[in-house]
């Protein structure tokens, strides 16, 4: 008699389901944040097969920057509305005016240090605590020390000393009054990972994963950040039309293409074989502010 086949991809499934249930069974009212990209679109395929036929037991929650990509928001919503599950939309905008905090200077102004302020608005409106979120190890050093369970303090701050140990997948949700935690189920996944997992569950996402045509500004790093109206650019700024694809979305003003003709998910698995620079290296100017610079975020408060 034949055994059914287990791979990689299975356990890491299994795995998060784990930690959806988890989160459902250990806190009071958790909260997955999607952005419409890639990793949070995984999260909901991955909540779907740990609760249905049920409904989610969280709430979907977008912070929304203003500068977001219009096709990631129109996908958005239309998964949101194909899921039949709340989405609560709150935006940096709203923030900057009711803190009265100051608009990001310089040509490529990214809100992306203000969403802190607006995502701790809404747990507090909501008092949400447990956020559930798509970051993975593999992307930045300071998330690869990060725990699966991140607890952050009455201030949403996150001290690397008070990290919890996770021996045999066990998770301490434990938090006192005011605290909350940041959960990732797919902490363990490589980009990687993530794309033969939408290969393998037939997963939909926004275009702009795949190859088209779009008109770029040059940076001087020769990266290519797509044209839009929040930029603030120079008369001699070179301005070409590339083909390209985007590995992550996040801030258009932040987030930069790469060159690729992938039209297909196999495509850019192909694609993925052969790079040499992790998404994030190759793609977010807001991680190059410093060289801690996603670690001092994450430290006052950040996703």
């Amino acid at each position: 008699m034949s055994t059914p086949s287990f791979d990689y991809l299975d356990r890491l499934e299994a795995e998060a389901i784990h930690i959806l249930r988890e989160v459902a069974g250990q806190f009071e009212r958790p909260a997955l944040l999607f952005s419409g990209g890639k990793d949070s679109i995984v999260l909901t395929r991955l909540a779907e097969k740990a609760f249905r036929p049920g409904r989610f037991p969280f709430p979907l929650v977008h912070v929304d920057t203003g500068h977001n990509f219009p096709e990631v928001l129109a996908y958005r919503d239309q998964l949101a509305e194909s899921l039949g599950e709340k989405l609560i939309v709150r935006q940096v905008e709203d923030t900057i005016k009711r803190q009265r905090l100051r608009e990001p200077g310089g040509k490529y102004p990214s809100r992306n240090p203000l969403q802190t302020y607006t995502l701790l608005e809404v747990i507090e409106e909501f008092e949400f605590d447990a956020c559930i979120g798509g970051a993975r190890r593999d992307e930045e050093k300071a998330r690869a020390k990060e725990r699966i369970f991140s607890v952050r303090d009455e201030f949403g701050q996150w001290d690397p000393k008070r990290q919890r140990p996770e021996l045999w997948n066990i998770y301490n949700g434990r938090i006192q009054k005011g605290e909350n935690v940041r959960v990732f189920p797919i902490s363990n996944w490589t980009e990687l990972d993530v794309w033969r997992y939408i290969q393998r569950e037939n997963i939909a996402l926004p275009d702009i994963y795949f190859g088209h045509e779009r008109t770029c500004v040059v940076l001087p790093t020769g990266q290519l950040l797509g044209l839009s109206e929040h930029l603030r650019l120079d008369e001699d700024d070179e301005i070409v039309t590339r083909q390209v694809r985007f590995r992550t979305v996040g801030d258009s003003t932040c987030t930069a293409a790469v060159e690729s003709d992938a039209a297909t998910v196999e495509d850019i698995i192909q694609d993925l074989l052969l790079a040499k620079v992790s998404e994030r290296g190759a793609t977010r100017l807001d991680d190059n502010i410093s060289e801690a610079g996603m670690e001092d975020r994450k430290r006052n408060g950040y996703f």
